[in-house]
């Protein structure tokens, strides 16, 4: 067995938490739950709830372990939850990733009541994506149910799913990125303020946004009252109900972006694709990947023959249309070994909250095994003024071997890319490639892919 002290660490994403913390020892994760909430633990354990949840597979499963606390005199117990492959963030979502997690969310809740319990908290961070789905990973965010009153997590959810979803399907789809400046999710003024004004005749927008942030702000200097059976259980139970039809009706058609449609405007011929597929396909066989990182994965074709080797992709692409096709797709296709995500490898997620270090940047969720960067490369270097050696560092630090793509100036894609400026891209030859990349990597592999110029490259890590 396993023990405290010097090796566990406490993971900075959950020191806010009074009723315990994460931490991680030998690379396992593990929870504290604190003495103070082992009332509430003991009835979430007793009531069935959690035996529900983890049957239907809405709350991850964990186990009692005799391991102490890394703080001596404040724990109860220590779990060891299953563990979660990759840590993603709200931010990084598509919009029916942030929907589906809303409504579980909201499962979970109606669920929590049934059996007299509550969620106590609604952050978006209490959810991440497991074998391609939602599950709700916080075991220490249910209280016991108290009649009459009012919800205590109301306000966040409105604030973490709501309010992002609404400005997402009404506004513009790129206002997700709002999560990642407002980590306690987008106050509901500002949303209010953002929506178009036909939303208030939207009656569960107007009640859940609208009005709820003008409640809040006539509130915001007075002393809160809670009457006694002001709340009963139906009424409880209808605002979850009302709430869960707002965010149905809530759509984003996944078009009208410059890459959606990619894989329908690309050069490759028939045979060329299925070349490119092959020598893909060998070079995974060959390193034999558990985790694999997908970088401007589209809409994630070469992601999910990744993951049908058994191999866990992050399929990671910065256009919004082109990630909710790839997630929706995955989810049709049973595509579980697949996640997409949304993120803009050229402005990857940085560290944030408190010190920097509340949320993880991408370079400290790798490094993944493989990283695969297929027709990429002239995006950096060309339109990000990218020099090859920069682009080969960061690759460096986020993987231990690469498939990279290069694609030659004379290639139509650039070309078109070239058309509307000046080429002042000198160094972006075949030859600066190999001689950049050969600096931090060894090059074991390269082929030609059929009817291209374009070369694929295997390289792993020195």
């Amino acid at each position: 067995m396993m023990s405290g002290g010097p090796k566990a660490k406490n993971i900075p994403g959950s020191f806010r938490d009074p009723s315990g913390f994460l931490f991680c020892s030998e690379g396992v994760v593990f929870r504290q739950i604190n003495i103070s909430y082992q009332q509430e633990y003991d009835i979430f354990m007793k009531s069935g709830l959690y035996a529900n949840l983890v049957n239907e597979r809405l709350l991850v499963s964990h186990e009692e372990v005799d391991l102490p606390g890394p703080v001596p005199g404040t724990s109860y117990k220590v779990i060891k939850p299953d563990q979660v492959p990759f840590i993603s963030y709200p931010y990084e979502w598509c919009f029916s990733q942030l929907k589906d997690a809303a409504l579980l969310t909201l499962e979970v809740q109606k669920r929590s009541l049934l059996c007299g319990m509550s969620l106590k908290d609604c952050s978006a961070y209490n959810v991440q994506f497991k074998d391609g789905k939602p599950v709700f990973i916080d075991t220490l965010s249910f209280e016991p149910y108290r009649e009459g009153e009012p919800w205590v997590a109301y306000r966040q959810f409105c604030q973490h799913f709501l309010a992002p979803l609404a400005l997402m399907s009404r506004r513009d789809i790129r206002l997700s990125q709002l999560l990642r400046i407002y980590l306690d999710g987008i106050p509901l003024d500002l949303a209010s303020s953002l929506l178009p004004v036909r939303t208030r005749f939207d009656l569960s927008l107007l009640m859940h946004i609208h009005l709820h942030a003008k409640a809040q702000r006539y509130y915001s200097h007075k002393t809160a009252v809670i009457r006694k059976g002001g709340v009963t259980r139906p009424a409880f139970m209808g605002l979850i109900d009302n709430l869960e039809s707002a965010i149905q009706k809530l759509r984003w058609e996944p078009s009208g972006t410059e890459w959606c449609d990619y894989e329908q405007d690309t050069n490759y011929s028939p045979a060329g694709l299925e070349h490119k597929k092959q020598i893909v396909s060998k070079f995974l066989d060959r390193v034999n990947p558990k985790v694999l990182w997908d970088l401007g994965a589209n809409t994630g074709v070469f992601s999910r023959l990744a993951g049908s080797k058994n191999i866990h992709v992050l399929s990671f692409d910065f256009d919004a249309a082109a990630v909710e096709k790839n997630y929706l797709t995955s989810l049709q296709g049973n595509a579980l070994r697949c996640l997409p995500l949304l993120l803009d490898v050229s402005n990857p997620s940085p560290g944030t909250g408190w010190e920097n270090r509340e949320r993880m940047s991408l370079i400290e969720r790798g490094p993944a095994d493989t990283v695969l960067a297929l027709a990429l490369i002239h995006h950096l270097a060309l339109s990000h003024n990218l020099p090859f050696d920069r682009i080969a560092d960061f690759f460096h630090k986020i993987g231990n071997w690469l498939i990279i793509e290069f694609v030659p100036k004379d290639d139509s894609q650039v070309q078109r890319m070239l058309a509307p400026r000046k080429d002042i891209f000198l160094n972006y030859t075949q030859e600066e490639f190999e001689r950049a990349f050969g600096v931090l990597f060894i090059i074991h592999k390269k082929a030609e892919i059929t009817d291209t110029k374009r070369i694929l490259y295997l390289m792993e890590k020195k």
